[in-house]
């Protein structure tokens, strides 16, 4: 088995923390990221590096989500005719 251990209660709150930040940071900057850089860093540093991939594309399929609730699903044409 491998050496690496889990994050503690303390480290997974450092790691949310950092998380919620940033993503606030980008709501609040229209998604420019260049405007988060900071935010980022940190959210980088304090959570493992599987868990800022399973955040980052959750939060796509979480905006995703919500577009579809809001502005309903709209079919592509059927081009087949």
């Amino acid at each position: 088995m491998g050496d690496k251990v889990a994050p503690d209660v303390k480290a997974r709150q450092v790691c949310y923390t950092a998380r919620d930040n940033f993503y606030q940071c980008m709501l609040e900057h229209h998604e420019q990221e260049e405007q988060c850089t900071q935010f980022k860093q940190t959210y980088q540093n304090s959570c493992l590096p599987s868990w800022v991939k399973y955040f980052d594309k959750k939060r796509v399929y979480d905006e995703y989500k919500k577009k579809l609730q809001e502005k309903g699903y709209k079919p592509l044409p059927d081009n087949d005719r």
